[in-house]
């Protein structure tokens, strides 16, 4: 049985029967033939269904954000938050979606040209589990608008809102099946995935999750010759120069980095100081940590909840561990919490470098490594020194500067003076080992369409 747990004391929410080789087949059979249903739909109706979704995602809030929170310990406010940012994405689509997907004409003498975006059929999308609804709404939703079907395998932590999703979905309208969910046991999921990739009827699959996942996916999708989306691992660097705000930029590195208890892949993670406002910095920084609460997520004055398993919570405490023996130093916080639930204390570690696992690595949790840089060449240096890119932060009172030192940066997005956030007008995605492809706004609505070319003579 697959059983979710509340990470905040320990205790045991639900079972689930794992579904079968032969059920999961029927699943993907139903789910196909109603992805090719929903193909052939007019799109304003397709447009007009997601207008019913924003409206039951907003009557559902509150018992929604109630199962997040039980399921993954997000506080309740950033729950609720999550549910509305998904109705706000399912309005986007609803109102942009016929410009967007329209034909575009090509001027060819001769000839009468277009491109149509035409939907390619079901896609299988293998779901996270730290914004349970969020994740999985910003791709279905566009997804679902171009005329595609949707096959979500979800994180077996939170089984509970991956079912509520689909009922979602069956109470705004959309046909049975399209949106269609698979229960399957986490040792199973590495088959299943391959063997549904090159399965026929899948016509392409997205995955946000792990560089580990990530690279499965992606060489299963290569050899089936199917598109793949990939949103991976982040490092991003928050970059603090010398004529900065340094005020509003402390206040904003710890919702950079503490939002979701740290567990993001675009949070903040690498806070690159300029040396002359190091102190300062990292007094403001380091006081605003102290003062967040941490405690029972459903109390709405507590800022940080727990980890969302006791194995993620281990693991952040050996990266800790290993970088305060190379070297770093531990400013607040550092360990786990005694005490029932998968706690954290908020943490910043100064003195961080190349060569730590705070640094290299991604810390999926309550845990900040600021370094200090020599002046704005070095920190473009040290943002510079990662695997990852997706996004970047770049505070600095003159907003040209920061867009010239960004563009010696290779990520996905760069924010001046603002923290990385993701936005249904903007496309989102990452580039080196943060994945490839983009979601949302107009990139995101195309990805899973088939742009055909239409020649008349």
């Amino acid at each position: 049985m697959i059983v979710t747990v509340n990470p905040a004391d320990g205790t045991k929410l639900a079972e689930y029967r794992p579904m079968t080789p032969t059920e999961v087949d029927q699943v993907v059979g139903q789910a196909a033939s109603a992805a090719a249903s929903w193909g052939s739909v007019e799109l304003p109706a397709r447009l007009e269904a997601l207008t019913r979704l924003a409206q039951e995602l907003r009557g559902g809030r509150d018992q929604m954000a109630a199962l997040i929170t039980a399921e993954m310990g997000k506080p309740l406010a950033e729950a609720e938050g999550e549910i509305e940012k998904s109705a706000v994405t399912a309005e986007y689509y609803a109102a942009h979606g016929q410009a967007i997907l329209a034909d575009e004409p090509v001027a060819i003498e001769g000839a009468q040209a277009w491109v149509s975006y035409e939907p390619i059929g079901l896609v299988l999308a293998v779901m996270p589990w730290n914004f349970p609804v969020w994740q999985v709404l910003r791709f279905a939703v566009p997804t679902l608008a171009a005329g595609n079907g949707v096959l979500l395998k979800h994180s077996p932590n939170v089984t509970g809102s991956a079912l509520a999703i689909e009922a979602l979905f069956r109470a705004a309208g959309f046909p049975p099946g399209l949106v269609s969910v698979l229960v399957i046991d986490e040792p199973e999921v590495p088959s299943t995935v391959e063997r549904l990739i090159a399965d026929d009827r899948i016509a392409a699959v997205t995955l946000t999750g792990s560089n580990r996942a990530g690279a499965a996916v992606g060489a299963a999708a290569g050899r089936a010759a199917k598109k793949s989306v990939l949103e991976l691992g982040g490092s991003d660097a928050f970059v603090v120069l010398a004529d900065a705000d340094i005020e509003a930029a402390a206040a904003a590195a710890v919702r950079a980095r503490f939002t979701n208890s740290g567990q993001s892949c675009v949070c903040a993670k690498r806070f690159i100081v300029e040396a002359s406002i190091a102190d300062e910095f990292i007094d403001r920084f380091v006081q605003d940590v102290k003062n967040l609460t941490i405690g029972d997520p459903t109390d709405r004055s507590v800022t940080v909840g727990p980890l969302a398993r006791d194995d993620l919570r281990a693991a952040l405490q050996r990266q800790v561990e290993r970088s305060l023996a190379a070297g770093a130093v531990l400013a607040v916080g550092g360990r786990s919490i005694d005490g029932p639930g998968y706690f954290f204390e908020p943490t910043v570690l100064t003195g961080t470098r190349p060569g730590m696992p705070v640094f290299d690595e991604e810390t999926f949790g309550p845990v900040a490594a600021v370094a200090i840089a020599a002046d704005p060449d070095d920190a473009i240096t040290l943002a510079a020194a990662t695997q990852y890119g997706l996004g970047l932060s770049i505070w600095t009172s003159i907003p040209a500067r920061g867009i010239a030192l960004a563009r010696h940066i290779t990520t996905g997005a760069a924010f001046i003076n603002a923290a990385v956030a993701s936005d249904p007008r903007l496309p989102f995605g990452g580039t080196k080992q943060s994945g490839h492809g983009r979601e949302l706004s107009t990139a995101g609505l195309r990805e899973f369409t088939n742009p055909r070319t239409y020649w008349v003579a």
